[in-house]
């Protein structure tokens, strides 16, 4: 099993019941439909998950793009979203080729954890050739090296405590101690970067880059980063 294998089976780890599932998705969208540059704008969501908010989303843009490597949430998505002809799903490699120059925002969020760094360099150097020039980078959900765990887990009792979950967050975690997540957690690793760490990433990619003042999603121990091709 690796990262988009355990993503891609539906259980009770990654979201302890449908409430936290919902809320978890529906914040993430609101804060991306903040950063959207204007009502005409080309959106991609890139690693987007079960995203089941994204119209918010795509009622603030011109057209929005989910990008997922998962298979089964891939079928999900397209289900869901048939639909709504401002929405497109496609694979990474569907993705890949896009007309370069024609995004304006592209968002990596919660995704370059689950990358090492060579795979992390070539994502952005495949979204800096789909960016416009003057388009945007969303790069959200950077996890620190200090006490990641612990925040991660404060985070989800008080967002739960917050949206009505309290106590099946407290049994998520429980469940989590006793899942996959730390076998993959030791096998393929998570990357962890510090504030200056990632600058220097991507200004290495070709980005001029600036940490956002709020991270996207509830967890405020977590960075995101926003980021204009050089």
């Amino acid at each position: 099993m690796d990262w988009i294998s355990f993503y891609d089976f539906k259980h009770s780890v990654i979201y302890v019941n449908g409430r936290h599932r919902d809320v978890h998705y529906e914040t993430i969208a609101r804060d991306i439909r903040a950063l959207v540059p204007s009502p005409d704008a080309i959106v991609m969501d890139y690693g987007c998950g079960e995203a089941t908010s994204a119209a918010l989303v795509a009622d603030a843009c011109r057209h929005l793009t989910l990008v997922e490597a998962a298979p089964n949430v891939r079928a999900a998505l397209r289900e869901r979203y048939a639909s709504n002809a401002k929405i497109t799903v496609m694979t990474p490699d569907e993705a890949a080729t896009t007309a370069p120059g024609t995004v304006d925002m592209i968002v990596l969020h919660s995704v370059a954890q689950y990358l090492n760094p060579a795979e992390l360099a070539a994502m952005m150097a495949t979204f800096r050739r789909l960016l416009k020039p003057n388009g945007t980078f969303v790069l959200g959900d950077i996890v620190p090296p200090q006490l990641a765990s612990v925040w991660a887990a404060l985070s989800l009792l008080r967002f739960g405590a917050a949206n009505g979950f309290f106590w099946a967050a407290v049994g998520g975690l429980i469940r989590i101690l006793l899942s996959d997540y730390f076998t993959l957690k030791k096998t393929h690793g998570l990357s962890h970067y510090t504030e200056a760490e990632m600058l220097t990433t991507l200004r290495a990619a070709g980005f001029t880059p600036a940490r956002a003042q709020h991270n996207i999603g509830h967890n405020q121990h977590r960075m995101t980063f926003l980021s204009k091709p050089q």
